[in-house]
C-alpha cells in the first residue's frame, strides 16, 4: 500500500511488523491465514464492486463539493429539530476531541468518571427541567423515548387493569407526526390498540392504561394538561408527556402537574439538527419506575476507599443479563450528545438558558403581531416559539413559492395553515425577512420589527402556564461560566477517562477501530450540521447523494439488494429486521407464524428485540467447540415448523470463529418457510471476503459504530442500517413527513428519515477513502492481528474456541474461570488490574462467564498489540504468585486494583506487595501512566443507595485518601 494512502493509515502493523507477525504464526502470507480461517464454501469469487480508495486530501475536495449541494435556507419548521448555537469551546473539545468521541460505553467505571459525571450532569439537568426525580442518560431520539415510555406502561399495569384487558393507550393527534408514527409501530407486535384524538374531548377509561401527549403541541399550543391528567389517572392510566426542553425554561414543568412520565429531545442544547441525528433524548420518571425505566441510568455509589464514585446503576436490566425478560432492547444510548447538552447547561446555567428562551419567546410574539398586523390569524393564544398561522384564503402554494425564493422553509400543515417555529438563532434580521415573505404573498407592504420592540415583549403565557420553580441550582452548573473555566472543566473530566488517545481498546464484539479526523472532518461542516431532516428533499442534494451511495455501497459490501439507513442502533436494526421478516410473512398470508430461533451464544440484545417484536423464542444449543449444535437447531426448527418465523443468528459466532455449517444451518430454516436474519455485530470479519448473502441469511443488520467506523462516543451514537434481499424490499421503513416507501412499508423505526444522517457521513468516508481492496486488507488485517495476539497469549490463557484449523476470526475468548479455583481471582480483578497497566479490558463475561472477549481490530499497530499481550501475561505472573502462596488470595494486586493515585501516595501503605508492583508493573509505565480517579467501584452499594442525580458538592471537596 502507499505510504501517503489512507489505508496505510487506518491499518495499524508496517510492513516489517507484518513479516514479523506471519514468522510468528509460522505461515507465508496474509492470504494463507484467511484461507486456513475463512471456509472457502463462503468465500467471495470476485472483488467488491466498490471505487478504488481516494486520499485524504481529495476526499476532503470532495466532500466540501458535496457540501455545496446542501441549499442552507433558514428553516422554520420546527416539529422537535431547531437551528441552536454550539458554544465553541463544547464544539472543540468535545465534539471534535477524540479523547471524548473515541471512548466506550462505561462499562469500566473506574476509567470512565469523566464522562460519569458529564451524564449525571445531563440527567440531573433533565430532572430539573421536567420536575420528575430521576431521567436516564438519554435515549435514541424522541419518538423512541415516547414509545418506551408507551410499553414501560403496559408492562406496569396492575394486574386488575391486566385482568380487564386494559390495552388502550390515547395518542394526542397533536403529537409530531413521527412520533405518532414511531409508536403506532411498536404497538402492533405487543396488541397495544392505539387511540388517536383530540385530548380536549377525550373520555378514558378503564380500558386505558395510559396516554401520550405534546407540550408545546406540534402546532405550538400550551395548554394546561392538569385537569387531564388528574382524570386520567383517575381512569387507571398513567400520562407521558413530550415536552420541548428549551420551552420548559419558562413553562410549568409536567412533573408539577402530575406527569408520570417526560420525554423530548434535547438537541436544541447546543447539538446541530445534522439532517435527522444524532441527538440525546431525555426520559424522565417517578420514583415509582426507577426499577423499569429504559436504557441507561448513572448512579453515585463509593469506592474501595469510601470515597464518592459514579457507575452505572441496576445493570441487572443489561439485556446480556436479562435477555428476552430485558426492560427494552436498547443497547446504544446518545452519550456524546448527551454530553453535549450537559456541557451547554453547565455553560449557560439557569440564568443563561432563561435568557435564550425568553429571547425566543419574546420574538415569537412580536412576528405573532407583525403578521396579524397583514391581517392573518395567530391561531394560539399561548406558546412558546411555534406559530400557527391561518391564511384566511391566501394561496398556501403562492406562500411557498414565494418563501422559498426568499430562501425560507416553513411548516405547510395543511391548505390553509401554516406553522413557523423559531429558534436561538433567528435574528432580528430574519424576522423581517420572515414579515417581508407574507406581505409579499398577498400583495401588502411590510413594517419593520426593531431589537426594542422585541425586547419590550410581554409574555403571553397565563400564570398557570408561566414556570415559578428553579432550576440547574446544583454548584455544577453555577461554577464555569468564562471560556478558560469551561475549557479546564472538559479537561479534567477527559483526563479521568480511558479512550483510544490512550491506548488500544480490544472490546470483543465492539470493534474499536480508528475513527480517522478525515471522517469526522465533515460532521462541523454547517451545510450538513445546520440541516433539518424535514426540508424538501431537493434542498438536499449533498446529503441525498451521499446516502445514495453509502446505501449502494453497503448492499454490495453485504451481497444484498435494498437498504434502510434509518435504525439508530444495533438493537434498533435488529428490531427493525425482524419486523420487516413480519411484514413480508404477513403479506405472504403466514401471520400466523411467530417462532423464532436464537442459539445460546447471541447477543443479549437478539432474544431482547424478538421480545420487542411479539416472538416466541425458541433457544438452540451449541456443542463443545462453541458452534450451533445443528442436529438441536434442525430438531426444534421441525417441530415448530407450520409456525416457524425465522432465525438469528450471528455471524462470525459470538466465540470468534466461522462456522462451517452456516449453509447447511440457513438452508434448514428457508427449506421450513423461515427467514434468517444475521446479527452484525462481527461484520469487521466478513467485509471483503464473504458476505451475509453468501451465507445465506435474508436480512442482516451493519453496526456503523463498530465495522464501518462511527465513534462509540462513550456509550453512543451508533447506527444499525439494515439490508435486505429483494423479497423484503418492499417492506423497508417509511416516514410520515418525507413520505418514501410508502405502499408496504412498515412504520417508522426512528423519528428522522434517515435516522443519525450527520454521521452517515463517517461511513461514507471509511468506505470511499479505503476504497474496494482497502476494506477487504481491513478485515485480513483484523483477523491478523487477533490470530498474533492469539499466539503469543496461549501460553498463559487458554482459547476456548478455535476454528477447524486451529484460528480465530477477528476476535478470541479466553478462558479465566480456573483462576477462581486457583487463585480466588476473578475475571473481574483482571479486568480492573488491567487499568494499573493502562489498559480498558477486552469484553468481560460474554458471552461466556468468567471470560475475556478479545478484539484487536485492524487499526492497532504490532508495537500496541505487544504492549497490551504483555500486560496480560504479565497478570498471568501475577496469578500465578498469588496460586503458589506468595500473596493472600484475599488482598493482592489483583483484588486491590485499581491502585489510585492518592492511594500509592498516602503516607501509609497497607499491602505486603510494593507500590511499584502496584502502579508500574512494567517499564513502559513510567512513561505511559494513566491514572484511575477513583479505586475499585462498589456497584452493590449504589443500587441499595440510589442517587441519580449531582449530589451536595461537600461530597466532592472531602479530602481524598
Amino acid at each position: 500500500m502507499s505510504h501517503n494512502s489512507f489505508e496505510s493509515r487506518h491499518i495499524g502493523p508496517r510492513n516489517q511488523e507484518i513479516s514479523d507477525m506471519l514468522s510468528t504464526l509460522k505461515i507465508a502470507s496474509i492470504d494463507q491465514l484467511i484461507d486456513e480461517t475463512v471456509p472457502a464454501s463462503i468465500r467471495l469469487k470476485k472483488a467488491l464492486n466498490l471505487p478504488a480508495g481516494i486520499s485524504e486530501y481529495d476526499y476532503a475536495q470532495h466532500i466540501d463539493e458535496l457540501a455545496k449541494k446542501n441549499k442552507q435556507y433558514k428553516t422554520y419548521i420546527g416539529l422537535g429539530y431547531y437551528n441552536t448555537i454550539t458554544p465553541a469551546v463544547i464544539r472543540r473539545n468535545v465534539l471534535e476531541n477524540p479523547g471524548w468521541y473515541t471512548a466506550y460505553t462505561p462499562y469500566q467505571a473506574e476509567i470512565a468518571q469523566g464522562r460519569l459525571e458529564a451524564l449525571l450532569n445531563f440527567q440531573t439537568m433533565i430532572g430539573d427541567f421536567t420536575g420528575m426525580p430521576i431521567a436516564n442518560a438519554s435515549l435514541l431520539d424522541e419518538g423512541t423515548a415516547a414509545a418506551e415510555a408507551m410499553i414501560m406502561f403496559h408492562s406496569n399495569r396492575t394486574r386488575e387493569a391486566v385482568k380487564m384487558n386494559a390495552n388502550k393507550l390515547f395518542l394526542s393527534e397533536r403529537l409530531y407526526p413521527q412520533t405518532i408514527d414511531v409508536i403506532k409501530g411498536r404497538s402492533l407486535p405487543l396488541g397495544i390498540e392505539i387511540v388517536l384524538g383530540d385530548e380536549r374531548f377525550a373520555a378514558l377509561d378503564s380500558t386505558y392504561f395510559g396516554a401520550i401527549l405534546q407540550y408545546p403541541d406540534a402546532y405550538g399550543q400550551a395548554m394546561n394538561y392538569a385537569d387531564f391528567t388528574k382524570k386520567a389517572h383517575t381512569s387507571g392510566a398513567f400520562v407521558a408527556v413530550c415536552a420541548d426542553l428549551m420551552s420548559l425554561a419558562l413553562l410549568t414543568p409536567p412533573g408539577e402537574w402530575g406527569a408520570d412520565v417526560v420525554v423530548g429531545n434535547s438537541q436544541r442544547f447546543g447539538v446541530p439538527m445534522g439532517y435527522g441525528g444524532p441527538h440525546a433524548a431525555y426520559f424522565a420518571t417517578k420514583e415509582d419506575f426507577k426499577r423499569h425505566i429504559p436504557g441507561r441510568i448513572i448512579g453515585v455509589s463509593i469506592d474501595a476507599q469510601g470515597k464518592p464514585a459514579l457507575r452505572m446503576a441496576l445493570q441487572t436490566r443489561e439485556q446480556h443479563i436479562r435477555r428476552d425478560k430485558a426492560t427494552s432492547n436498547i443497547c446504544t444510548a446518545q452519550a456524546l450528545l448527551a454530553i453535549m447538552a450537559s456541557m451547554y447547561a453547565v455553560y449557560h446555567g439557569a440564568e443563561g438558558i432563561k435568557e435564550i428562551a425568553t429571547n425566543i419567546h419574546n420574538k415569537t410574539i412580536a412576528l405573532s403581531e407583525a403578521l396579524q398586523g397583514l391581517g392573518y390569524d395567530s391561531v394560539n393564544s399561548q406558546y412558546f416559539d411555534t406559530l400557527l398561522i391561518r391564511l384566511n384564503g391566501t394561496d398556501a402554494k403562492g406562500l411557498k413559492a414565494v418563501a422559498e425564493s426568499n430562501e425560507v422553509n416553513l411548516y405547510y400543515v395543511n391548505e390553509n395553515h401554516v406553522s413557523i417555529s423559531l429558534d436561538e438563532t433567528t435574528s432580528i434580521s430574519d424576522l423581517n425577512t420572515l414579515v417581508e415573505v407574507f406581505a409579499k404573498a398577498i400583495g401588502k407592504a411590510s413594517g419593520t420589527i426593531t431589537a426594542d420592540y422585541v425586547a419590550s415583549r410581554t409574555s403571553v403565557l397565563s400564570n398557570e402556564l408561566k414556570r415559578t420553580s428553579s432550576y440547574l441550582t446544583h454548584p455544577v452548573f453555577n461554577s464555569y461560566r468564562s471560556e478558560s473555566e469551561m475549557m479546564r472543566y472538559i479537561k479534567k473530566l477527559e483526563n479521568r477517562d480511558i479512550s483510544l488517545t490512550h491506548s488500544m481498546i480490544s472490546l470483543g464484539s465492539c470493534t474499536m477501530k480508528l475513527n480517522a479526523a478525515s471522517e469526522l472532518y465533515p460532521i462541523t461542516n454547517p451545510a450538513f450540521a445546520n440541516m433539518h431532516p424535514f426540508v424538501p428533499v431537493d434542498q438536499a442534494g449533498g446529503y441525498q447523494q451521499m446516502l445514495k451511495t453509502l446505501s449502494s455501497d453497503l448492499a454490495e459490501i453485504t451481497g444484498f439488494d435494498a437498504v434502510s439507513l434509518q435504525p439508530n442502533s444495533g438493537a434498533q436494526g435488529e428490531y427493525a429486521g425482524l419486523m420487516v421478516m413480519k411484514a413480508y410473512h404477513e403479506d405472504m398470508g403466514n401471520g400466523h407464524r411467530n417462532v423464532i430461533l436464537i442459539p445460546s451464544s447471541a447477543h443479549g440484545t437478539n432474544p431482547a428485540s424478538a421480545a420487542m417484536a411479539g416472538l416466541q423464542i425458541v433457544v438452540t444449543g451449541c456443542d463443545e467447540q462453541g458452534n450451533i449444535d445443528v442436529a438441536d437447531l434442525k430438531a426444534k426448527a421441525e417441530k415448530h415448523s407450520e409456525n416457524l418465523f425465522g432465525l438469528m443468528v450471528t455471524y462470525p459466532s459470538t466465540h470468534g470463529v466461522f462456522e462451517e455449517a452456516i449453509i447447511e444451518i440457513t438452508d434448514i430454516i428457508h427449506s421450513l418457510g423461515g427467514q434468517v436474519y444475521m446479527d452484525g455485530a462481527n461484520m469487521n470479519a466478513q467485509v471483503g471476503l464473504t458476505n451475509p448473502a453468501t451465507i445465506g441469511a435474508d436480512v442482516c443488520h451493519l453496526n456503523l459504530h463498530k465495522t464501518f467506523a462511527i465513534p462509540h462516543g462513550g456509550g453512543g451514537p451508533g447506527m444499525g442500517p439494515i439490508c435486505v434481499r429483494k423479497h423484503l424490499a418492499p417492506y423497508l421503513p417509511t416516514n410520515p413527513v418525507i413520505n418514501f416507501n410508502p405502499e408496504k412499508g412498515i412504520n417508522s423505526i426512528s423519528a428522522a428519515p434517515w435516522g443519525s444522517a450527520l454521521i452517515l457521513l463517517i461511513s461514507y468516508g471509511y468506505i470511499k477513502m479505503l476504497g474496494s481492496e482497502g476494506v477487504t486488507n481491513s478485515t485480513k488485517f483484523a483477523i491478523l492481528n487477533a490470530n498474533y495476539m492469539k499466539e503469543l497469549l496461549k501460553d498463559s490463557f487458554d482459547v476456548l474456541y478455535v476454528g477447524g484449523n486451529g484460528r480465530v476470526a477477528h476476535e478470541m475468548i479466553l478462558d479465566c474461570r480456573k483462576f477462581k479455583r486457583t487463585a480466588e481471582v476473578e475475571v473481574a480483578d483482571i479486568a480492573k488490574r488491567l487499568i494499573d497497566y493502562g489498559f480498558h479490558a477486552p469484553t468481560v463475561s460474554f458471552p461466556v462467564a468468567g471470560t475475556l472477549m478479545i478484539e484487536p481490530t485492524e487499526s492497532e499497530s504490532k508495537v500496541e498489540l505487544d504492549r497490551f499481550c504483555a500486560a496480560l501475561i504479565e497478570i498471568r505472573k501475577e496469578i500465578a504468585e498469588i496460586e503458589e502462596g506468595k500473596y493472600s488470595k484475599t488482598n493482592n494486586v489483583l483484588t486491590n486494583a485499581p491502585h489510585k493515585a492518592t492511594l500509592v501516595a498516602a503516607d501509609e501503605w497497607p499491602f505486603e506487595y510494593t507500590r511499584k508492583k502496584a502502579a508500574y508493573p512494567l517499564p513502559y509505565l513510567v512513561e505511559n501512566k494513566v491514572w484511575s480517579s477513583v479505586g475499585r467501584v462498589d456497584n452493590a452499594y449504589g443500587d441499595r443507595n440510589l442517587v441519580c442525580s449531582c449530589p451536595p458538592i461537600e461530597l466532592y471537596m472531602t479530602e481524598e485518601a
